[in-house]
């Protein structure tokens, strides 16, 4: 792969060109990459917050053009003789011709009309982007004040997809909309002095006045407008039904999210089989945990114990930071047995923004770039602290930093020589499967300290197993709101305003909250195969260096990777 990286270090334009002549694998990898540096996308989207500068064409003529490539540059791969292939390049050339064949049945389908899918949308997209921006001089603070300007045109871009939604009945219910208006309201009341847009401008006097006179008079009118068209027509049209099935040519889309997110042919009955049987399962565990505690009331009783005893939460913004901050460093001390390889590249622990807490998830893994100077982030939510459960800390520090989220995406910064389909982060089978197993590894490590840790870890187990459920239950079977509601009531400890955040988040994007599941119980179930045909001779360091040495893979390609990795071993 050398001369991959020579060619990626091409121009575009020279890139294009090479994978216009007589193109080899190298050749045509280097011309995906140029592609998804014109046109940044994240699971399955456009993800504007990393594209170079503006804002990227969504509408459908630019999405139009992006079909269009994609579907040259898979004409070629397709052109490829396996004869011509390593082993490696079959691999990525078969996995880049997936990618591809996802990117294109998404532009089909039009997902665009979907802006927004609770808290996360596009009215978020300016100020993603304002955390990765490095103004380093009066030049670059004039290009980031130059596309501040373009932002009411992105608005306007999105509102128009909006309307096509509305146009076609793709549209999110009411429950997904008051949270897009919670944070819009809360973006528009934020004063122009204080708003994380001026951020990156820091220090530089006139260029903060010029940017704030940007944003009182072009950014905060867009947002003002944006809010009253959410909050009024397309409020007026949100529909019905929670279910993504409610809308015309919802089922085939949910299909497709299912094959996109978990990397498998799984059916929506399939998961949600799979997803009562987990529940099951933990369900058992949690009952041993409760008797090692020496709690003899119901599970009810308990639940309610957990929820309400103070002791289980922290008094102040900052003590819950820190408990975060030491469960991390308590488990750095145990990975160097459990992994050979781990990453340079360290992270740090800070809270969720202010003006992005309400309705954001519990914790967060953000990522940096270690080249630049810029460490891992592991975003922590610290409102509403009487529902931030103590409890749930090592589990949540496992599955977002180390060995979870941070670890695997800071590893796949250290190997360049990877093509970018390899290193990113949008296959949620892979990634959170991974992070899912990460939390499971915690009771072999010895992380979770109590009993209360150890359920704490269950419960967030259960929230997972729950989610296969629930997301199908809610998109397919037409469960009610009090229906999905009900098994994380009855069967975590999550709080309250978690469940409510939680359930908005698999109303408003459908499929994504099965992958989890499905993507941990496939990598145990290939370390159990490992382990059964190596016997003495299985070794849990190299086994994790070569689940987190694939970057990121499909399932069915990560299964293969591991029966290859077992042959040798035998």
């Amino acid at each position: 792969m050398i001369r991959a990286l020579r060619l990626l270090l091409l121009p575009v334009g020279a890139m294009l060109l090479i994978g216009a002549g007589a193109p080899d694998l190298d050749a045509l990898i280097a011309r995906y990459e140029a592609f998804t540096e014109r046109f940044p996308m994240e699971a399955g989207r456009s993800d504007p917050s990393h594209a170079p500068a503006g804002w990227p064409d969504e509408t459908p003529a630019g999405m139009a053009a992006r079909k269009a490539e994609l579907l040259a540059i898979d004409k070629a791969l397709a052109a490829l003789p396996d004869a011509a292939l390593a082993s490696e390049d079959k691999v990525n050339r078969d996995f880049l011709r997936q990618i591809i064949g996802w990117r294109v049945q998404g532009i089909d389908l039009d997902e665009r009309r979907f802006a927004f899918v609770a808290h996360e949308g596009f009215y978020n997209t300016p100020y993603y982007t304002a955390r990765g921006v490095e103004v380093r001089s009066d030049a670059d603070g004039h290009a980031w004040i130059a596309r501040l300007r373009g932002v009411p045109a992105y608005f306007e871009q999105q509102r128009a997809n909006l309307e096509r939604g509305i146009a076609t009945g793709w549209t999110q219910p009411a429950r997904v909309v008051d949270v897009a208006v919670a944070v819009l309201r809360a973006q528009v009341a934020r004063p122009v002095a204080e708003d994380p847009l001026l951020a990156p401008l820091k220090g530089r006097t006139a260029l903060v006045a010029e940017a704030s006179i940007v944003l009182e008079r072009e950014i905060r009118p867009a947002q003002r407008a944006m809010l009253a068209y959410i909050d009024g027509r397309y409020r007026a049209h949100a529909r019905k039904g929670l279910g993504i099935a409610t809308i015309r040519g919802g089922s085939d889309y949910y299909s497709f999210l299912l094959r996109y997110y978990t990397t498998t042919d799984l059916t929506a009955e399939q998961v949600h089989a799979l997803g009562l049987s987990e529940v099951k399962r933990i369900r058992g565990e949690m009952d041993k945990v409760i008797a090692e505690a020496g709690f003899t009331g119901s599970f009810a009783e308990w639940l309610r114990y957990l929820r309400t005893d103070p002791r289980f939460y922290a008094k102040s913004r900052e003590e819950l930071i820190e408990k975060y901050s030491a469960a991390a460093k308590r488990i750095d001390g145990v990975l160097p047995r459990w992994f050979g390889t781990l990453p340079r590249q360290p992270f740090t622990v800070e809270p969720v923004p202010l003006d992005l807490e309400e309705g954001y998830t519990t914790a967060r893994s953000g990522g940096g770039d270690f080249s630049r100077g810029f460490p891992g982030r592991f975003i922590v939510n610290t409102s509403h602290l009487d529902q931030r459960p103590l409890y749930e800390v090592p589990s949540l520090t496992l599955h977002e930093a180390a060995p979870g989220h941070h670890t695997h995406a800071a590893i796949a910064q250290e190997h360049p020589e990877w093509p970018s389909f390899r290193r990113q982060r949008d296959l949620l089978a892979f990634r959170e499967g991974w992070a899912l197993y990460s939390e499971r590894l915690g009771h072999e490590m010895g992380v979770y300290r109590d009993p209360y840790e150890k359920f704490g870890a269950l419960s967030n187990e259960m929230w997972r197993a729950c989610r296969m459920v629930v997301d199908t239950g809610i998109h397919v079977m037409g469960w009610s709101y009090a229906q999905a509601r009900a098994c994380f009531t009855e069967n975590t400890a999550l709080a309250d305003i978690n469940i409510d955040t939680e359930l908005a988040r698999y109303i408003g994007a459908p499929g994504g909250a099965v992958a989890y599941k499905v993507g941990e119980l496939k990598i145990l179930e290939l370390r159990h195969r490992a382990e059964a045909a190596l016997g003495d001779k299985f070794d849990i360091r190299a086994f994790h260096d070569l689940i987190l040495g694939q970057g990121q893979l499909p399932m069915t390609m990560l299964e293969a990777v591991v029966d290859s990795w077992i042959a040798g071993r035998k």
